[in-house]
């Protein structure tokens, strides 16, 4: 695609077509295992894109007017003509579909392209196809020793355009809802556009959740320093936002015991439930809609990716974007530890799963 570890200050939206070898059903991936046998199964064959929209550079070039900084007339046409396009291809993509929600996906750390296309159509494929999926991808994928530094300053320096995007999406009259899956240092750099538009719906007055359209958002592997977590989300209540706050933590996770090591502060895709203060613990407890899910197994070595390798932690993922049901409830059976902490353990009681969410019907 050509798209790598490069910044560019246009944003560029595209469809893309994905081909898969053996892609399986959800009743063969319950059925299998291992990492390695769920790996076999969604091997990605071809990705194809077309570009439909590129944006002017930000920032945009403004000028004094009115007692205030305003947005050239020109420029600010332009870039209209663009949102207006892409809120078109949503709007139409919706009415054709019959739909009313969207899947986000935002990848991490050293991340290519084509991977986190590849990520996003298994995770649109498993929760059934019952939304539009979206990928925001960010100039992550850098080479050689300084490659994290360079990847956690290219997220950095996204958040803008996400937020940008994000406005437009819950902009489109269609849709009704957007859920958001969120690795490793991806979380970071959505959090943060996040919780600037949270702050800027409350300074309007507004209800979050429903100016944003927000809805379930997953956090997996978060490269998130938990203090900072604690002083800008847990501080600004940034759970208001949102129907659901699924957090997935392995404290094994090798990639962020590294990252704690460079940052000498825990992160919290890696934290240990075991190890919170009294009240770290009530601060989580008192956001009833936030759920710390310890994963049992890591999957790979590094136990970084476990979200995409791991079946019990992407099935909970699908029946929680699915059934739309609470962590611990009979259709996303866990092992409660305390209040909203949870373990998932791999022994997952399937089989009877797929009926029960069918029966549920889209949209509830």
């Amino acid at each position: 695609t050509g798209y790598g570890e490069r910044r560019s200050d246009q944003m560029a939206f595209g469809v893309g077509l994905v081909e898969y070898g053996d892609l399986q059903s959800w009743e063969e991936l319950v059925a299998r295992t291992t990492a390695e046998d769920q790996r076999r199964i969604t091997r990605l064959q071809n990705v194809y894109l077309q570009e439909f929209a590129r944006f002017p550079a930000t920032p945009l070039p403004y000028a004094a007017g009115g007692g205030r900084l305003q947005t050239t007339p020109e420029t600010q046409s332009t870039y209209e003509t663009q949102v207006s396009r892409v809120k078109n291809e949503i709007s139409t993509r919706l009415r054709r579909t019959g739909l009313d929600r969207v899947t986000v996906y935002v990848h991490g750390f050293n991340n290519e392209f084509d991977d986190a296309v590849g990520t996003l159509a298994n995770l649109w494929h498993y929760t059934g196809r019952q939304s539009l999926p979206v990928l925001i991808s960010w100039p992550a994928g850098s080479d050689g020793p300084l490659a994290y530094f360079r990847d956690v300053e290219a997220g950095e320096f996204s958040v803008f355009h996400v937020k940008e995007f994000l406005r437009m999406l819950a902009g489109v009259p269609e849709l009704r809802e957007i859920d958001i899956v969120a690795h490793s240092r991806g979380t970071v750099v959505m959090t943060t556009a996040l919780r600037e538009l949270l702050i800027e719906a409350r300074a309007l007055g507004r209800d979050a959740q429903a100016q944003m359209k927000t809805g379930i958002l997953v956090l997996a592997a978060a490269d998130l320093d938990l203090g900072v977590a604690r002083q800008r989300l847990v501080a600004e209540r940034f759970a208001d936002g949102f129907e659901q706050v699924n957090i997935y933590v392995n404290p094994d996770d090798s990639a962020l015991q590294l990252s704690r090591i460079i940052g000498r502060v825990s992160r919290l895709g890696g934290v240990n439930p075991n190890r919170l203060t009294d009240k770290e613990r009530g601060d989580l407890a008192s956001a009833s809609n936030v759920n710390l899910i310890i994963v049992e197994e890591g999957g790979t070595e590094l136990g970084h990716s476990y979200f995409r390798e791991n079946p019990a932690v992407l099935s909970d993922i699908v029946l929680a974007l699915r059934t739309r049901a609470p962590a611990g409830t009979s259709f996303r059976p866990m092992e409660p530890v305390t209040d909203n902490i949870f373990t998932l353990h791999q022994d997952y009681p399937a089989e009877e799963l797929p009926e029960i969410i069918d029966k549920r019907g889209k949209g509830k």
